[in-house]
């Protein structure tokens, strides 16, 4: 199947819509940190602070009907596939009002209207079921594409080299993004994988494969459109390693040991997001007054939602079997 037409570059439109999902994901990531130390919410956070720029450089090329795959350390993905704001929170917060009714938490966002179909507390477990959503896609005979996202230390199981076969093999319109922030859990890259780009490994299903600066948002969505545009002509799939650095640990309460301390420093003063804003504006592609419109109307988006989900109601006990059970024998 001929190769569908790429642009160059993105539009003015499409650069100040990745900053303003870079800056949603942004402003919401705080917000949660910080009622989360304020004792005003308790939960198991994981914080996807300095990976933003990768999730907004392929959102912006999938369609409504477009699948994305994700992990627990999934905000960012969620926020840019456009999981409404307010239900959202209300999953986070385990309330009834939330994407899965208040059952499933931060580690099991689901939200089939926006595409975003599964996210998954188990690591690399969201390979094979993008595969199946692909093989779906493949059968039914459209043009939908899938994006998994996962990180580096997922790229070291038995899922990771079984899916990657699989897709290459059937050439399943799947899009691989390891999300490499250099760090799987608490372990640094170095002391876990035997290859020093994870793009590497695509050589050997096959598929091709590019490491690209997930910390620069014009760079994955050269990169991202390449490979869904391949994907959506019937191409088969791509393997896009994204390097990135997670500003905070693990999870919130994490004492981040492991992580030296210049290293971490570093990565927090070329923080991306606010990089892109004043590249935007250096370049003419956005003015102050612009971006200050977008910024305000994130914060009282985020106000909306906190309001919405503190006062939600928790499930009922009513709910304790359904979406488990078909019948319930009494």
């Amino acid at each position: 199947m001929a190769t569908t037409n790429r642009p160059d570059s993105p539009d003015r439109e499409t650069l100040v819509q990745m900053y303003e999902i870079q800056n949603k994901i942004k402003t919401t990531d705080e917000r949660f940190r910080s009622m989360l130390t304020s004792g005003q919410i308790q939960l198991i956070y994981y914080s996807p602070r300095g990976q933003e720029c990768i999730s907004a450089g392929y959102a912006v090329h999938l369609r409504p009907d477009d699948y994305v795959v994700t992990i627990y350390r999934g905000l960012h993905d969620h926020l840019a596939k456009g999981v409404p704001m307010r239900e959202l929170w209300a999953e986070f917060l385990g309330r009834s009002t939330g994407t899965c009714k208040g059952k499933g938490g931060p580690m099991h966002i689901t939200h089939p209207d926006s595409g975003l179909v599964v996210t998954t507390g188990i690591v690399g477990s969201g390979i094979p079921i993008a595969n199946g959503f692909g093989l779906a896609a493949q059968l039914a005979g459209t043009d939908q594409v899938t994006v998994v996202n996962f990180g580096d230390g997922a790229s070291n199981i038995g899922a990771f080299h079984e899916g990657m076969n699989m897709a290459a093999v059937w050439k399943l319109p799947v899009v691989f993004v390891c999300q490499n922030n250099l760090y799987g859990e608490h372990t640094p890259m170095s002391m876990s994988t035997g290859v020093e780009y994870i793009s590497e490994r695509g050589a050997a299903y096959g598929m091709p494969a590019v490491t690209v600066n997930g910390n620069d948002p014009v760079a994955m969505w050269h990169a991202a459109g390449e490979a869904i545009a391949r994907a959506r002509a019937g191409e088969g799939p791509t393997l896009i390693e994204a390097r990135t650095y997670r500003f905070y640990g693990h999870l919130m309460g994490d004492a981040m040991e492991y992580m030296p301390k210049e290293e971490r420093k570093a990565a927090m003063a070329a923080d991306p997001v606010p990089a892109f804003r004043a590249w935007l504006l250096e370049n003419g592609h956005a003015n102050e007054a612009q971006l200050a419109e977008i910024e305000d109307k994130i914060v009282a988006m985020v106000d909306d939602a906190v309001e919405f989900a503190m006062n939600s109601p928790e499930p009922s006990l009513d709910e304790l079997y359904t979406d488990v059970y078909e019948e319930i024998i009494k």
